[in-house]
């Protein structure tokens, strides 16, 4: 994987490696998108270990209250405060300015097991069409 790329994983959180162990994480613009409106973050504290597929923050919106799961392990080096201030900079930039951590992480490895971007917009229209079809049973 090369700097720059952008991983996701099923719980809609995504990656981007900024160099050789260091990633920025926030939520897909998928997930923000669903949720509506989110009026709430709430994020680990920088030096926080985190393990994937843990709870590492809650995000609310006016629709839902999430857990946010960790798609990778690692230490939290800063989180964005200004999300922080401001959760509704998810909803306008999730790739961009609505980031939520940077962690050092601890498994490279763990990288494999995440989505590129194809994979996961074959995953969304997976989902998308459980939806239709869930929806026409009615």
């Amino acid at each position: 994987m090369k700097s720059g790329d952008m991983l996701f994983d099923e719980s809609h959180m995504w990656v981007r490696l900024e160099d050789d162990d260091t990633a920025m994480v926030g939520l897909s613009d998928y997930a923000q998108d669903m949720m509506g409106e989110i009026i709430f973050l709430e994020l680990p504290d920088e030096g926080a270990a985190l393990i994937r597929g843990d709870a590492c923050g809650t995000v609310e919106s006016v629709k839902s209250v999430e857990d946010l799961l960790a798609p990778a392990s690692g230490e939290v080096l800063r989180v964005n405060e200004d999300a922080l201030d401001a959760p509704e900079t998810i909803n306008e930039d999730p790739y961009g300015e609505g980031w939520l951590m940077e962690v050092k992480l601890e498994h490279l490895s763990e990288l494999e097991g995440l989505m590129k971007e194809s994979e996961y917009e074959s995953f969304l229209d997976g989902i998308e069409g459980d939806q239709d079809e869930d929806e026409e049973d009615f």
